[in-house]
């Protein structure tokens, strides 16, 4: 059993790791109580400690749950509430030592301590209903609602893109053509606020309708993956810099490197591709932008 959950915990580590879920580096705050990013906190409040940190983490990212909050079915039970009928739980791990005694050849007794290791599932507090109020408190802003940066907030508006804030994830989903940002006011900094939404309106320019970019992606993680994120990751810090903004480390920076390696590795051109797309990108975002600003734009190029 003990061998199982060691296993079980670790596949989970690697699948987040390869699917690019960094949940420390994300730049906004899921869950944050006191302007800062927070553990994953047990019923009473108390945080989880080692190995469960990282697994609440990327369940949290997975599923996009904003509640730090984390409890057994039999807690929430006692708490006069109930887990949603079809909900999942997320495992956790229990470690500690039992203490045994044992007679030797001389006849005396001696004691032992074996560890051990079990594992059990919890619920995050959004899987579950009918908690006390408190349980469901919005998170407290991190930055100022009204701290946003003028110049910046004009470009990305006369994109005209469709951009939706909500939830935990960002990302373009090319289905519905739509950008989907967490709300600015869980984000670390305003810069890093405008470099998500500078890295995923690129993402938005590959489509059909604007520079119809490809590179022949058939899954998540392949290599035309890779060459899109890079795509994107130079885009935004094209428009960083023409903002004057501070870029941030994107939030699967680390993630991304060896299969940003591997694609640079085997094809010389690779970043040079990946740069002139990334222009092209910039540019098109600068051409959705009144005469004004491209005139501005040039002058300074110029």
């Amino acid at each position: 059993m003990r061998q199982d959950i060691y296993q079980k915990v670790t596949d989970k580590i690697i699948a987040d790791l390869e699917q690019g879920e960094l949940s420390w580096l994300k730049p906004w705050n899921a869950g944050n109580l006191e302007g800062k990013i927070t553990k994953p906190l047990r019923h009473n409040g108390v945080p989880y400690n080692g190995i469960n940190i990282l697994m609440l983490w990327g369940a949290a990212v997975e599923a996009g749950y904003l509640s730090p909050f984390w409890m057994t079915f039999k807690q929430a039970k006692e708490l006069g509430a109930h887990v949603k009928k079809g909900e999942r739980g997320n495992l956790v791990v229990y470690a500690n030592t039992i203490t045994k005694t044992e007679e030797q050849d001389d006849g005396s007794e001696e004691e032992r301590k074996i560890p051990f290791m079990k594992g059990y599932s919890v619920f995050n507090v959004e899987q579950i209903e009918g908690l006390p109020e408190h349980y469901y408190s919005k998170p407290e802003p991190i930055i100022d609602p009204a701290a946003r940066i003028e110049h910046a907030e004009a470009f990305f508006a006369n994109t005209r893109a469709d951009i939706r804030h909500g939830g935990n994830s960002a990302h373009y989903a090319g289905g519905s053509d739509h950008v989907q940002m967490p709300h600015f006011e869980t984000f670390k900094s305003p810069e890093s606020y405008y470099a998500t939404l500078a890295h995923e309106l690129t993402h938005w320019t590959k489509h059909k309708s604007r520079l119809d970019r490809e590179f022949g992606r058939k899954k998540w993680g392949d290599e035309g993956y890779a060459r899109e994120e890079l795509v994107a990751e130079l885009g935004a810090a094209f428009l960083c810099a023409d903002l004057e903004l501070t870029p941030e480390p994107g939030t699967d920076h680390a993630a991304y490197i060896q299969s940003w390696l591997k694609v640079l590795k085997e094809d010389k051109r690779a970043i040079f591709s990946a740069a002139a797309h990334a222009q092209r990108a910039a540019d098109f975002l600068h051409g959705l932008q009144p005469l004004i600003e491209r005139d501005s734009q040039e002058g300074v190029a110029a």
